[in-house]
């Protein structure tokens, strides 16, 4: 099976330094949605992976993240394309828990519902706990320069085997090709 994991602020959608908090502020990157689609309809499975604070820091509740991953799926579905699942750590940074990215958690859960194996599973993210999270079990990084990606790359610091980006359109066109 052919799986990459995607995360969502940033690379699917617009991120915002004050968090997205309801579906108004969820808007889709350009060419994001057809990315996904285009990598639907060449076999791929696509799961998201994203922290999302804004819970624990009482920004927007469940159903606020709920109506947005509907709206999410709504309009990858009107694309053409599918997301098989969303995975995410509702969780801050000081709650010590085992999920939240850089650390590996999420992606673990992802390999082990969908039976694949780490290495070399691919994940697109635009900051270094993306990179990091994937990098530390053997996946491959994939970096794009939508969202934080273009300050992440300018820090520098990148896991060694990363792929760099554009837009998730031409790091799906990437694996598309190449796998």
């Amino acid at each position: 099976m052919k799986l990459v994991i995607l995360d969502r602020d940033g690379v699917i959608n617009e991120d915002r330094d004050d968090f997205v908090k309801n579906t108004i502020e969820w808007v889709p990157l350009a060419h994001s949605l057809e990315a996904i689609a285009n990598l639907t309809q060449s076999g791929w499975r696509v799961v998201v992976a994203t922290n999302q604070s804004g819970i624990a820091r009482g920004l927007f509740d469940m159903h606020a993240l709920n109506a947005m991953h509907e709206k999410m799926h709504r309009l990858v579905g009107q694309a053409g394309g599918r997301i098989d699942a969303v995975v995410f750590c509702p969780h801050s940074a000081d709650h010590g828990c085992e999920c939240r990215k850089p650390l590996p958690g999420m992606v673990l859960e992802i390999a082990e519902r969908f039976n694949v194996k780490l290495e070399g599973l691919p994940m697109i993210g635009d900051s270094l706990r993306d990179l990091e999270s994937i990098a530390a079990v053997g996946g491959q990084p994939i970096l794009v320069k939508t969202g934080k990606g273009a300050k992440t790359l300018a820090k520098g610091g990148l896991p060694e085997s990363t792929l760099v980006f554009n837009d998730l359109y031409d790091a799906a066109e990437h694996l598309i090709n190449h796998h």
